[in-house]
């Protein structure tokens, strides 16, 4: 593993020396004692998250917008320069293989982003077609700036007003002298922002951030902590809430984007994509096999099962995001993920993935949880997502 352009100044910051993996990155999984301050920064100042890690294309060329709209489930066509597109793309079996972000910064410019290494994909589907395809992953520098304070933080750092600059744009800015580009975009379901720079010039990006951000209590983030912000925001991640399709070994590890909550972002109206005519099969079999869910675990189930054991509840503060089965009238109906406690929203939650007859709000559900060694059943409810809806997020 090897450290990203911003690694020189968040090692030091990493006093616990708490580092992770990110496809090959070292990754800070916590800066401080414990993710929690880490966390209430996100949700009440700001916070600085490095997603360098994330794999990252240029698209150019002439029929480059032909490619992306070949390749994702959306219609670029639609897409304006300055729009960011959160997305799926498929397979031509309707199998997700990734979800992430498309954003238009030219006629013939596209930046994608993407949790899993997708360049072949995209390569392999440009067959005939006049475009280039550059990863940029390691020339390219991602600094999220995400809370209440990061608006205030990146006008003071950079060039531009940023009050205008609506969900899911993009716009240049100047920070620290850099040329980089900025998207109101952000995996926290917070006011955020995300910040692409050249790598060779990330430190300076960084300084004149971290500078402009001191006054507002700014803190950097680990992964511990943006993945209880994402739980609680209805976030999903990838090879947690789903195996995409390059690694799935079985009909069961292969979902279609419905399956996890994305088929509205699947415009079945275009007339051509990877995976749709599968989709449109899947459409007129009335629909996907199983869908994702919000569950809300109940908290004197959780009390009982470990008093049963003569001990106080005890529930980790991390994600647990390894699959538990999930039972309905005593069978079992499918698994949970992500299963958390939301600090804001003050509940034991987590994602399931059952079928649609098990799907429907208020239906009731059994999460099994083993403590000692002895299974138990925790009683949970099927609730809308996300679980918290900021509306500064979208202000």
């Amino acid at each position: 593993m090897r450290g990203t352009a911003f690694h020189p100044r968040t090692e030091p910051l990493n006093h616990t020396l708490a580092w992770g993996e990110w496809a090959g990155y070292l990754a800070a999984q916590v800066y401080a004692d414990f993710h929690d301050i880490e966390y209430n920064a996100i949700r009440e100042q700001a916070a600085l998250i490095d997603v360098s890690p994330l794999c990252k294309y240029r698209v150019t060329g002439r029929d480059a917008l032909a490619l992306v709209d070949r390749v994702i489930t959306r219609d670029a066509t639609r897409m304006t320069i300055g729009q960011v597109a959160y997305t799926p793309w498929c397979d031509d079996d309707g199998n997700l293989v990734d979800d992430g972000t498309v954003a238009r910064r030219g006629e013939q410019e596209f930046f994608w982003t993407a949790a899993d290494a997708t360049y072949r994909w995209i390569l392999l589907n440009a067959s005939g077609l006049d475009a280039t395809v550059e990863d940029v992953t390691d020339d390219v520098a991602g600094l999220a700036v995400q809370g209440p304070r990061s608006r205030a933080i990146l006008e003071s750092a950079g060039d531009t007003s940023l009050g205008d600059l609506a969900p899911f744009r993009t716009r240049p800015i100047t920070i620290g002298g850099v040329a980089a580009e900025v998207s109101r975009t952000g995996y926290t379901g917070d006011l955020g922002y995300e910040v692409w720079s050249p790598a060779a010039r990330a430190l300076d990006v960084w300084d004149a951030i971290w500078a402009a951000g001191r006054p507002h209590g700014v803190r950097p983030a680990g992964i511990r902590a943006l993945d209880v912000a994402r739980v609680e925001a209805g976030l999903i991640l990838a090879e947690v809430e789903y195996t995409g399709a390059r690694h799935a070994i079985s009909d069961e590890q292969r979902y279609t984007p419905g399956e996890v909550g994305l088929g509205r972002f699947v415009d079945l109206t275009k007339p051509s994509f990877v995976g749709r005519r599968a989709l449109l099969a899947e459409r007129d079999r009335s629909g996907p096999r199983r869908n994702l869910v919000g569950l809300h675990l109940d908290w004197a189930d959780i009390e009982g099962a470990y008093a049963a054991h003569g001990l106080p509840p005890h529930v980790s503060p991390m994600v647990q995001r390894s699959p538990v089965p999930l039972e309905r009238d005593g069978r079992r109906v499918g698994f949970a993920t992500s299963i958390t406690w939301g600090p804001t929203i003050k509940r034991m939650v987590g994602f399931g993935s059952v079928p649609r007859d098990a799907s429907r709000l208020g239906t009731r559900l059994s999460v099994d949880w083993t403590i000692e060694g002895e299974r138990h059943r925790i009683g949970a409810t099927v609730v809308a997502l996300p679980f918290l809806d900021l509306p500064r997020r979208r202000a």
